[in-house]
């Protein structure tokens, strides 16, 4: 599929433009939407792959979130409820119908939140690398340190470490086009934004007492190798949700969608042909 059937765009909800990639349907009607959404401190390039090799039946949105990529900043007070509340915006200033969310990572903690608020209007969910837990003190204080190092180190030792964590050891020698992708996303992230995102994260609140309220099918991604997310917070994501399905990416880390990326494009498709 051509690179120029993914279109930019760029829309004004309240306070902010946000920037999105889409992949309209080749269909004369679309059956779903999936709504890709990045981590931190990413934006919608991450998706690239999973745009070109959705299947043609379905609309694709990639999206930055706010203060990410080329979408403005606002008020500049972000939290993960600001950002499901940006999301909702989105969605009914589009017109989006029959709505299904991919989030990896500070995604997913979108995503959970956003079902939150607004579930029975959605279609599924695919939560890739992700939980339902707040941060604890030690994960609080670990942004806390992080964000200092930030300001008194610049990006750069940030980016390098980033890289090192996320990633799994083949993509680290084997995948030099996944890994420039992370580089290049937070080369070009503001360090203000990167810094108010990591207070929005210590702050999220915690969705896991929501889980049992899911009743849309779920499909739960975790690379083998990720080291962020630990196997009790994607245990009490199977546990809690009804209609789950679980697939583990065994040459990936956190981002198996950039790690593995036409198995995860084949794994999207085939949960939204089963939607």
């Amino acid at each position: 599929m051509s690179k120029k059937e993914t279109k930019l765009s760029k829309i004004r909800i309240d306070d902010i433009s946000i920037s999105y990639m889409i992949r309209p349907s080749k269909t004369d009607k679309a059956e779903k939407t999936v709504i890709f959404l990045h981590g931190f401190p990413f934006n919608k390039n991450m998706w690239r792959a999973q745009m070109q090799q959705l299947d043609e039946q379905f609309i694709g949105i990639a999206i930055d979130i706010r203060g990410h990529g080329h979408s403005t900043r606002g008020h500049g007070f972000f939290s993960v409820d600001v950002f499901a509340k940006d999301l909702i915006q989105f969605i009914t200033h589009l017109n989006l119908n029959n709505v299904v969310l991919c989030g990896v990572s500070m995604g997913g903690y979108i995503a959970l939140r956003t079902y939150e608020l607004i579930g029975s209007t959605l279609q599924g969910l695919i939560l890739s690398d992700t939980h339902s837990f707040a941060d604890n003190n030690m994960a609080k204080q670990k942004r806390f340190d992080s964000i200092q190092a930030l300001l008194k180190y610049g990006k750069r030792p940030f980016s390098l470490g980033f890289i090192e964590t996320v990633f799994s050891k083949k993509t680290l020698t084997e995948n030099p086009e996944a890994i420039e992708t992370i580089k290049s996303a937070i080369r070009r992230n503001d360090l203000q934004n990167i810094c108010a995102t990591q207070l929005a994260l210590a702050a999220r609140t915690d969705t896991t007492a929501m889980l049992n309220t899911i009743t849309v099918p779920t499909l739960v991604i975790k690379g083998k190798e990720d080291k962020l997310i630990t196997d009790l917070q994607t245990k009490t994501l199977l546990d809690n949700i009804g209609h789950v399905k679980f697939i583990e990416f065994t040459e990936s880390g956190h981002l198996p969608n950039l790690e593995e990326p036409e198995k995860f494009s084949g794994e999207v498709n085939s949960f939204l042909n089963s939607l």
